[in-house]
């Protein structure tokens, strides 16, 4: 490979470590500013935080990859996830960073619901820093697989190892850099990489599909147009086979927004309740621009696939098989990095969460009440390393699908805290019991759901996305057990 994809690669990774350096140097002394970075964030570097963090590879691997094998329908996945991002900002985000400080200054979302519902402290602590630590694991190994698959694609010629060889790098360097300016730099290294990292993906997603389509071999819209007819005459179809099941599964990845933890952790690190609507605009924006990137990525690249007999082994390699193909050294090297970048954005955004959970809700709940600043900044960043390694013994598995760990652990999170968070912000007649309740019957019922193989086939039919059972069985428990139990009047009005 020219050593231009090298450089541009080299820099992308210098860029990365640098930031992480100055976030070590200017917010890293507190727990506060390790888990939170003070909630000093401005609107533009928490709405791109909070994009790039949710955009994962899945973005650039796992999206395209649907669109290229069957064609619009899959697109929907993309409407669905815009709709639930957009009722995300407005109904979750202002409540979450207001309630989030009124309620002692909550630096996680398991310790946030603790001082909301203190009748059941303990175990809302405890299961809901459980559930974290447990799903994060899966979904940090869906970036670590995108990385390896990276490799395996991209950089087999250079590495001169077999295909598993291959991959195992991927995943190893991957891990390492993340690793390296996360426990380094905390939240305000991985918020500012989230900032960088997702304007070199909307970049990386605006020119992509521009080249497929003007650039030599590709036809334009209606040349494209005309050769996906070849493939399938539906194939441009938004509803062409599409059960209502289907629709309705895949406009239900909204529902997960509102219970991602490294996600709505950005709306309580904004710098003032004030600039919520602000990073609002510019968050969408963003994922406006980048979702119809990657959905065109997709369906061009299909059609330039065919009109030029190339052979795409894993439809989800699309974007790296076309950098490599279309453009120069230096611009395949940036589209690469744009890659490594959603992986490495979200991967560093889980791994924080979940040693933050690790740190606060498990090692100073249960084994040092009175730990020093000093000494949970540390163990926050043992918790950052032993995460990553789990992580990377699920992602070891060359098979593996990114699109299919994303979609599992995205469930188990909207499933588990995605009712919880709405009503603790919305209801005051919730109560504790209903809390523990809402997050134990989320998570047990998308589990269940998976292992009984219904999200693949229920009843005969076409399978059913767990989320939305989950989803509805949570909603139904919380608001059950809270009506049935007593209103000890946990809710804490706002000052005036």
């Amino acid at each position: 490979m020219a050593i231009g994809v090298w450089i541009s690669l080299g820099l992308y990774f210098a860029l990365m470590l640098a930031i992480g350096v100055y976030a070590f140097r200017n917010s890293t002394s507190s727990s506060e500013e390790y888990i939170l970075g003070g909630r000093k964030l401005p609107p533009a570097v928490a709405a791109l935080s909070a994009g790039a963090s949710d955009m994962s590879g899945w973005l650039l691997l796992g999206l395209p990859g649907a669109l290229y094998l069957s064609g619009l329908t899959s697109a929907w996945i993309g409407v669905g996830l815009t709709l639930g991002a957009l009722v995300n900002w407005i109904l979750v985000a202002p409540r979450l960073r207001e309630q989030t400080e009124r309620y002692d200054n909550s630096l996680t979302i398991p310790q946030f619901l603790a001082n909301r519902f203190p009748s059941r402290a303990m175990a809302l602590r405890v299961v809901s820093a459980v559930i974290v630590v447990v799903f994060f694991s899966v979904y940090t190994a869906s970036g670590l697989v995108a990385g390896g698959k990276l490799a395996e694609s991209a950089f087999s010629a250079v590495l001169n190892f077999d295909s598993m060889s291959d991959y195992a790098v991927g995943v190893t360097v991957t891990l390492s850099v993340v690793l390296v300016y996360t426990v380094i730099g905390g939240f305000l290294a991985v918020s500012l990489t989230d900032f960088c990292q997702g304007v070199i993906m909307m970049l990386a997603l605006i020119i992509m599909p521009a080249v497929v389509l003007f650039g030599p071999g590709g036809g334009g819209f209606s040349q494209a147009s005309q050769t996906l007819a070849t493939v399938d005459p539906n194939y441009l179809s938004w509803f062409s086979g599409l059960t209502v099941v289907g629709f309705v599964s895949a406009l239900a990845w909204g529902l997960g927004y509102f219970g991602q933890p490294h996600i709505i952790v950005r709306f309580m690190a904004i710098r003032t309740l004030k600039e919520v609507a602000t990073a609002r605009t510019i968050g969408m924006s963003w994922m406006i621009v980048s979702l119809v990137g990657a959905i065109s990525v997709g369906i061009f690249g299909r059609a330039y696939a065919v009109r030029n007999g190339l052979e795409v082994a894993d439809a989800e390699t699309i974007f790296i098989v076309l950098a490599d193909l279309l453009f120069h050294p230096l611009v395949t090297g940036f589209l690469f990095a744009a890659l490594l970048a959603a992986v490495m954005s979200t991967v560093s955004s889980q791994l924080l969460v979940a040693s933050s959970s690790l740190t606060e809700d498990l090692y100073r709940l249960f084994l040092r009440r009175d730990a020093s600043e000093k000494e949970s900044v540390l163990v926050g960043r043992i918790s950052v390393l032993l995460v990553g390694l789990v992580a990377a013994i699920i992602a070891w598995d060359p098979g593996s699908k990114v699109l299919g760990l994303v979609s599992n652990a995205w469930a188990g999170f909207g499933a588990a805290f995605g009712p919880l968070i709405i009503l603790a912000l919305t209801w005051q007649r919730m109560t504790g019991t209903g809390a523990v309740a809402g997050l134990i019957v989320g998570a047990s019922t998308v589990i269940g759901w998976i292992a009984l193989g219904w999200n693949d086939s229920f009843m005969g039919g076409p399978g059913v996305y767990e989320i939305i059972p989950g989803f509805a069985a949570a909603w139904i428990a919380i608001y059950t057990l809270s009506l049935a139990t007593e209103n000890r009047g946990e809710f804490r009005p706002m000052a005036r």
